[in-house]
């Protein structure tokens, strides 16, 4: 690798699995730190022992809101400083609005719009003391089309993508470039709530792309130089179609 982020530190929320793993890992190969944002200990300890100081675990309940609110100490006190801050914790309904339970809505529509907007309020005041920084967020395609099979999810991408786009605005004159990563289906944990004829149907027809894919897609829009911000990158599988 280059070293494009030699000196950079990022952190990741939903850092130890999927997207975010890729990404976390495909930063690291590049020079950065990377705070790893999560709940999930065992698989933290075990990529500190793999990448050694590079990667650094900070456990986390993002929906416990007092945990949520020290989400920039916690960074700060870890690792020293705050370059780049991706937000890609986020859960996934799939299915027929009648189907899906109150307490369910609650919790996606919870991590995945309002901690989006919490953790972002929580670090832009650092980043706009510093004049400079790196926000990206996980949205999906979902967030550009309605998509019927997964009115919930597409709603709260939805949402994500206006949060997003207004706060490029707000924070670009303030050396923050702002921008969000739009996938189509990645293999991940997140596709349990498939139907499983539409899951095994989108293996069979290549309509799938891996995390490392959209990581990919995070760390050319961290590369531009600063004079360029790339606001969406929407990464879509050839072969899917909707």
């Amino acid at each position: 690798m280059t070293g494009r982020l030699d000196g950079k530190v990022a952190a990741i929320t939903g850092g130890a699995s999927g997207i975010g793993l890729a990404t976390a890992e495909a930063l690291i190969a590049e020079g950065a730190r990377v705070v790893i944002v999560d709940r999930d200990e065992a698989t933290m300890a075990k990529l500190a022992e793999k990448h050694g100081g590079a990667a650094i675990p900070l456990r986390m309940d993002l929906l416990d809101p007092a945990d949520c609110a020290t989400l920039l100490d916690g960074v700060l006190d870890v690792a020293g400083g705050l370059d780049i801050f991706h937000a890609n914790a986020g859960t996934y309904i799939g299915g027929d609005l009648i189907d899906t339970d109150l307490d369910t809505i609650d919790r996606m529509l919870n991590l995945n719009v309002n901690v989006v907007m919490k953790n972002v309020r929580t670090v832009m005041p650092h980043m706009m003391k510093c004049s400079t920084g790196d926000i990206v967020v996980t949205c999906s395609v979902a967030g550009h089309m309605p998509i019927q099979w997964e009115p919930v999810y597409s709603g709260s991408k939805w949402a994500v993508t206006c949060f997003v786009q207004t706060m490029r605005r707000q924070l670009k004159d303030h050396g923050i470039r702002v921008g969000q990563v739009s996938p189509g289906p990645v293999v991940s944990a997140l596709l349990a709530d498939w139907p499983a004829d539409r899951l095994q149907a989108a293996k069979d027809s290549g309509s799938l792309i891996e995390p490392t894919e959209v990581a990919d897609a995070v760390l050319y829009m961290l590369t531009r130089p600063r004079n360029v911000t790339i606001r969406d990158m929407i990464v879509l599988p050839t072969n899917f179609d909707i």
